[in-house]
């Protein structure tokens, strides 16, 4: 019988049936998109997984179901982990139920993001456990030990994941697992005899020694096999340094963390002190690299041996090359979008009549993180900034005079809603151009909340334009104009229909 393979992706929904996940929230964006509609497309799973408006309310929902025992999972992509950012560092020390994981899709390289960060800062910044899994063995395991150390601590727990790993195969199915499945515990609401402060104290007494020993007793990849030189990895990038030593057949030690908040100091310290030269081979940032860069004997970011970003094989072998010297030049030539090739709005846009018109106004233009954010780009060059999903209507609100804002659906419901009150409450004005096609179009066509009646009960000056009736970009400058002539805040419904969905 040969054995049948699954991706990373596929992991996740075995993972989420043995460890008896109860519930799925999630934010479309990618990488994590495609793992959801997995949940989505699965008999059971389609009545317990959830597409949510934004991240917070994502793992609030989560929260809400581990405080009633039921463990559950929160898929984002790493943008998304700043929104959720607020409830997550609260959790920590307000403790929780059962068990709930948070996978967040990091996207390094920025194929299909707003930017390139890196999602292992949020353990130590909100002190929960982050999971680095390099394989989709390793991801499967990632799971199990972060459900089984988030109903131990009681605290949520980050398992982190990238596109080439939810991209690979695991040889068997049959062997992935859970070490045991108990009872998920409830909420234990011992925890209100504490002030914030004792929370915190309690925290630091019980809950991060806990976390710490299970660092440090992890069954991380180690092999020492010489005292010249070492490499330190987590993550995808720690496959890839195993095959270079192995279709090598190199001598070089290496040791790859599954867990990497927080750090098994203990054991990283004996690695460098055995060895003469080395490597932290990690994506995107220097974060295992920063907690030892005081030490000479380390190679990686700051020495210019490893690029920020995407890690590939030839930039591993290039440093292995260099590793005695203590520093290389980093020669880097930034990727323009001229090099990389354009992505432009698609030529079946209902709305590409309104870029071209926008794109006339001798004005700031705030756009959204959909689809108006291919318009800066030539031919069209109608959104000047963009800084986050939902971003727009605030943004326009500190341009001089009556800012323009253009937001999608899903954008408005995002965030942006927060946006538009704040502008009313504080007398900004403003002309808000919302998008509504009723679907996440860059994000894979999820439904949008239809939002018509709450901006209605919000504002008086709404103007309806159906773009399937092919307006002239003469009378839609016009329109653009009057209502910028206009004091308080407009909106323009522009209704369309995506092409792709």
């Amino acid at each position: 019988m040969s054995e049948i393979q699954i991706s990373g992706k596929d992991v996740i929904l075995r993972a989420a049936r043995l460890l008896e996940i109860k519930l799925v929230s999630a934010v479309a964006g990618y990488p994590v998109t495609s793992i959801v509609n997995l949940f989505k497309n699965d008999d059971f799973w389609a009545d317990n997984t959830f597409w949510m408006i934004n991240e917070k309310v994502a793992l609030e929902t989560a929260l809400g179901a581990s405080v009633a025992g039921r463990r559950s999972f929160v898929l984002t992509k790493h943008v998304g982990m700043n929104v959720l950012c607020d409830p997550l560092v609260t959790s920590a020390t307000h403790t929780i139920g059962a068990g709930l994981v948070i996978i967040a899709g990091d996207d390094p390289g920025a194929k299909a993001s707003q930017n390139e960060q890196d999602s292992r800062y949020f353990g130590s910044l909100a002190e929960v456990p982050v999971f680095d899994p390099a394989t989709p063995e390793k991801l499967f395991g990632s799971l199990t030990e972060a459900i089984e150390l988030s109903e131990k601590a009681s605290i949520p727990v980050i398992v982190r994941v990238t596109s080439r790993l939810l991209e690979s195969f695991c040889v068997s199915a049959a062997e992935l697992q859970p070490k045991r499945t108990v009872l998920p515990p409830e909420f234990d609401r011992s925890v209100w005899e504490y002030t914030m402060k004792g929370k915190h104290q309690r925290f630091h007494s019980l809950t991060f020694p806990l976390m710490e020993e299970y660092s440090q007793s992890q069954d991380c990849l180690c092999n020492i096999n010489t005292t010249k030189t070492g490499i330190i990895s987590s993550g995808y990038p720690a496959y890839l340094v195993k095959k270079i030593i192995e279709e090598n057949n190199s001598r070089i030690s290496h040791l790859a963390l599954d867990m990497v908040y927080p750090l098994p100091i203990k054991k990283l310290k004996s690695f460098i002190e055995h060895h003469e030269h080395v490597l932290v081979v990690e994506e995107t940032e220097d974060y295992i690299e920063s907690y030892f860069s005081v030490e000479d004997t380390i190679k990686g970011k700051s020495t210019g041996h490893i690029p920020h970003g995407k890690i590939e094989k030839e930039h591993i072998l290039h440093a292995l090359e260099n590793i005695k010297k203590t520093h290389i030049d980093k020669v880097v030539k930034p990727e323009t979008v001229k090099e990389r090739g354009p992505r432009s709005i698609c030529d079946t846009c209902p709305y590409l009549p309104l870029y071209r018109v926008l794109g006339k106004i001798d004005k700031p233009i705030a756009g959204d993180m959909g689809c108006s954010i291919l318009s800066t780009s030539a031919p069209l060059q109608a959104v000047d900034a963009g800084f986050a999903l939902g971003s727009a209507v605030s943004v326009a609100c500190g341009f001089k005079e009556k800012g323009i804002a253009v937001i999608g659906d899903f954008g408005l419901a995002h965030t942006g809603l927060q946006g538009l009150i704040n502008a009313k409450s504080n007398g900004f004005d403003l002309l808000v151009i919302i998008l509504q096609n009723d679907v996440a179009a860059m994000t894979g066509g999820q439904d949008v909340a239809d939002l018509t009646h709450v901006l209605e009960a919000l504002h008086n000056d709404i103007e309806v334009v159906d773009f399937a009736e092919k307006i002239k970009e003469s009378e839609l400058q016009a329109l653009l104009m009057e209502k910028m002539e206009t004091k308080g805040i407009s909106i323009i419904l522009a209704k369309g229909t995506c092409s792709k969905y």
